[in-house]
Parts: structure tokens; C-alpha cells; sequence
């Protein structure tokens, strides 16, 4: 036995309990009021059980709009996309929803399949309300999808089998919205993700409050930080090498961190950017990626379609996580992800200033 797992914190020691390995996504929705740029934007910090992912690009058809997707890693025929943007400035990710009613035991688990439709034929927020009551019933989606568009757009739907509620960023006092693996319209106290949803209000709290939010702010500061608010501190800030991983916001589950920035005006709709950090967040690289370009290293070009920057986070990740018995997965290495995350905010940040001077 590992003798150093005896110097786990105190505070760990409280929070384990049973681990949630299902798709535990936390999200944002941001329109053009509340971030710094005075461009829209989206944040997926994606939890899945599918360990790798990968971005590509779909050239535009007599019928359909070009754009660029996260895909799950051997999906090679580009089925099911989730999170993207359109050469129409469109973008939409999805959260899971664990307290609306139940999916049919026919028809579940399509997400992925109405956000690739969506990113092909939508133009506006709109469209998108419209590609959702138009569907045919049961949905087969128990979800809380966000999406933007170039026209000031900017909503969540609460989606059901048979239901949809939208709410929109600028309905509310900052002009944004949060999201994890609840609805608001859905029953009350059920569902997964309020401890992950208060980390982030707490994380963001001071942009939120400024209308200042960027793109730096969800990958570099929310998907790379400890904080976890029932303690109302960041663990990583205490000096012990073990953390036990539950409601943080980067987890073992968790295999990228997304912020698609828009744009206001269709005109500029290929300004849009979907910067992404690809593999489990605190040990990954953002990378720039646009709907005409997606870097290499992203792109499913090895074996059983994976991408060179999931692979090289991936074998971050297994340094994150060492200890392979039993419930070792369970157990963070802090003195390596503190290392390991700040190396890789600070290749981010040159990525982020390449783009931004240019």
C-alpha cells in the first residue's frame, strides 16, 4: 500500500461517499451583456464515461451549413456532436438533466444526434426552439442545451421526452446562466450537480458581477480550479499531496473544457472561435479552433479515430490519478496537478495571446 495515501486531508475524508460516474457536466451560458469582449459565449466543462474525444470539421452541403464539433473518440462517421459552432455563428452544447421525467426505454441518449442536426440547419435560437418542437415524440433527450447565435441570442432549453422550457441569458440580472446535471423546470432537490453549480457562481462571482467574463475565465481559472463550496476553500491550496475527487469541477470523468466565442453580427460570423482544451482539463492545452480550422493535434488522425492531445492528456491524466486498485481512481495527486496545471495554463495563455494580438 502507497503509505503517503495515509496524508490525504482531513476535508477529503468528509466528502467521500458514493461517486457519480455518469455524464456530470457544468456549463455556462453567457450572452454579449455580460462578458468583456461584448461577445457571446459557451462553456462546456464535459463529464462523460467516454474517455477521449476529438474536433472536426464538416465542409457545408448543398443543405446544410459548414461546422465544427467534439466528438467521442471512434465516432467515424461524425454522428453525435457535443458541443459546436456553424458558419452561421450557431453554437450549442448540452448538460445531462437528472430531474426531468424519464427517458422511454425505446428512445434515449440523443443528444449528440440533435446537436449535429442542429449545428447543419440552425441559424438562430430560434431555429433551435423550432428543430425541438418539430421533433418527433418521445425526444429521447433528458438535457439542458445551451446555445448562441449571431443575431443576440442566447438561452437554455430544459428538454424532455416530451417537454421543452427556454430561458434566456438576458432575462436575467447579469446576462448569464449556469447550468450542471439539473433543470430548473425539472422537480426540485433531484437530480446531480448543486455543489458543482455553487463552485462555479463562487469561481466566476467577480466577473459575473463586472459583465467581464472570458474565455480565460472558464478554461484557466473554473475547469483548472479545487474549489469545492461546501468547504468554501480551494483544496489545492492546502499543502497535502491527496485529494479524495468528488464535487469538484474537473473530475476523473472529465475530458475537455469548451468555450465557444461568438460574435453580434452575422457578417462576422467567421470571428467566431470555439476554444478548446481537450482530455481531462487540468492537465490539458487550449488550442484555437475555428469552423475553416482545427489544429492536427485535435483532429482523429490516429488509430481508432483519437487525437494526439487527448492521448498526451490522457497519460497526464494516469500521473493525476496513480493509484490503479481498488478505489484509486478516486484519489488525486495534488503535488503533480499542481505542477502539471500550471505548465499547462501557461502554454494556454501563449495560445490565447497569439490569437488575441493578431
Amino acid at each position: 500500500m502507497n503509505q503517503n495515501i495515509k496524508r490525504y486531508s482531513k476535508f477529503a475524508v468528509m466528502i467521500l461517499g458514493g461517486f457519480m460516474t455518469a455524464n456530470a457536466c457544468t456549463s455556462m451560458v453567457v450572452s454579449a451583456r455580460a462578458s468583456k469582449s461584448g461577445r457571446p459565449m459557451l462553456w462546456k466543462h464535459r463529464d462523460t464515461s467516454c474517455a477521449e474525444n476529438f474536433v472536426e470539421r464538416s465542409p457545408a452541403t448543398d443543405s446544410t451549413y459548414a461546422y465544427v464539433a467534439l466528438y467521442n473518440a471512434g465516432d467515424s462517421t461524425l454522428a453525435e456532436a457535443w458541443t459546436g459552432l456553424n458558419s452561421q455563428g450557431f453554437a450549442v452544447m448540452n448538460t445531462a438533466s437528472y430531474n426531468l421525467a424519464p427517458d422511454t426505454a425505446q428512445y434515449k441518449d440523443r443528444e449528440g444526434e440533435v446537436m449535429a442536426a442542429a449545428l447543419k440547419q440552425c441559424r438562430t435560437v430560434d431555429d433551435f426552439g423550432l428543430l425541438l418542437e418539430n421533433m418527433q415524440y418521445p425526444r429521447g433527450v433528458q438535457a439542458n442545451f445551451g446555445v448562441i447565435d449571431a443575431f443576440g441570442g442566447a438561452a437554455y432549453f430544459e428538454v424532455s421526452d416530451n417537454t421543452v422550457v427556454r430561458f434566456d441569458a438576458d432575462d436575467t440580472e447579469y446576462g448569464c446562466m449556469i447550468r450542471t446535471n439539473y433543470s430548473f423546470s425539472g422537480e426540485p432537490d433531484k437530480g446531480y450537480g448543486y455543489i458543482r453549480y455553487e463552485n462555479a457562481e463562487h469561481i466566476l462571482a467577480e466577473a459575473i458581477e463586472a459583465h467581464s467574463l472570458t474565455p480565460q475565465d472558464f478554461t484557466e481559472k473554473a475547469s483548472r480550479s479545487f474549489y469545492h463550496s461546501v468547504f468554501d476553500k480551494d483544496m489545492s491550496d492546502e499543502a497535502e499531496r491527496w485529494l479524495i475527487d468528488q464535487d469538484f469541477i474537473p473530475r476523473y470523468t472529465s475530458t475537455a473544457s469548451i468555450v465557444i466565442e461568438g460574435v453580434n453580427d452575422i457578417t462576422e460570423a467567421d470571428q467566431a472561435v470555439m476554444w478548446t482544451a481537450i482530455g481531462y482539463p487540468p492537465c490539458a492545452i487550449v488550442r484555437h479552433v475555428t469552423v475553416e480550422h482545427v489544429p492536427d493535434c485535435l483532429r482523429p488522425l490516429l488509430p481508432g479515430y483519437r487525437c494526439a492531445d487527448c492521448v498526451e492528456s490522457g497519460r497526464l491524466k494516469e500521473k493525476a490519478f496513480p493509484i490503479t486498485r481498488g478505489n484509486g481512481k478516486h484519489y488525486i495527486d495534488l503535488d503533480f496537478v499542481r505542477e502539471c496545471s500550471a505548465r499547462c495554463h501557461a502554454k494556454s495563455m501563449k495560445n490565447y495571446d497569439i490569437v488575441i494580438k493578431h
